[in-house]
């Protein structure tokens, strides 16, 4: 069988309108031959998360960097790395990815030159790290692609889909929150709202097959959900019909389009085709 892997991210029509910068930040990991991570987040963009572009960026490389730690320490066997993220998948896992990723926001915190608001130090002068986090709010998607099973993570909104001739699967589902609000990075405790699945290749033999991250940005530009499945049934044709590279060429633009036309938010979306 032949992978194929691509990402791309758009800034939203209505952040071109206003002049600000695309909270989406995405990351392909190769990591050897027929192993990689990939790993998608929309950060807020609210008045709460001012920072949220950088927030976002850090999950990316976070998620990328814990990901290649378990895989260094399950090197010899990538089945007792199975059998581990089904059991702990959501949350020893979950764990570690929140702790390093808050880390790395107390050192960009740190580091930054940007005027420090006022809820983030307390009367005596100390840093009120629950409030930082909330400057770099941001949700996450995570991908581990390996050529016998694959890891699927997820915090907050956004997509993980598994098509193919038949089918259109979510491979992890989030809790729904009302209205916009979403789970986040930001939250001291996010590692307690983490959903992950460990899914075998055995078990989909059904080939080709396309694996599909989205932000949120995707699904909310349009009408529906049936409207939203029959998009990305299109990808998985439209692949089929002209090739990979071809709809890779187009992809910018026709996320650019969707961003017009729907919602007008970032739109990141990444391709994992299997034939």
């Amino acid at each position: 069988m032949a992978r194929f892997i691509y990402g791309k991210s758009v800034k939203g029509a209505s952040h071109v309108r206003n002049g600000t910068h695309c909270q989406d930040s995405l990351k392909i990991d190769e990591v050897a031959k027929e192993l990689t991570i990939v790993a998608v987040a929309d950060g807020h963009g609210s008045n709460k998360s001012p920072r949220s572009e950088f927030g976002s960026e850090i999950a990316t490389k976070t998620f990328c960097s814990i990901m290649r730690q378990y895989l260094m320490k399950y090197s010899v066997s990538l089945n007792e790395l199975i059998t581990y993220l089904n059991r702990d998948g959501q949350l020893k896992f979950a764990q570690d990815i929140c702790e390093e990723w808050q880390k790395r926001i107390r050192i960009s915190f740190g580091r930054s030159k940007l005027e420090r608001p006022d809820n983030t130090v307390d009367a005596d002068g100390n840093v009120i790290w629950e409030n930082v986090y909330k400057l770099y709010g941001t949700t996450l998607l995570g991908l581990l692609v390996t050529k016998t099973f694959i890891f699927a993570f997820q915090i907050g909104d956004g997509d993980i889909v598994l098509i193919d001739k038949d089918n259109i699967t979510p491979v992890v589902e989030m809790e729904k929150i009302l209205g916009t609000e979403t789970h986040s990075l930001s939250k001291v405790d996010a590692w307690k709202h983490a959903v992950s699945a460990v899914l075998r290749r055995d078990a989909m033999a059904n080939v080709p097959y396309l694996y599909m991250l989205t932000t949120d940005g995707f699904i909310n530009s349009y009408v529906s959900e049936d409207e939203y499945r029959k998009s990305c049934r299109e990808y998985f044709d439209m692949i089929g019909e002209h090739g990979f590279k071809k709809v890779c060429d187009n992809l910018g633009g026709w996320l650019q389009e969707t961003s017009e036309l729907g919602c007008g938010d970032d739109i990141t979306m990444v391709l994992v085709y299997v034939e």
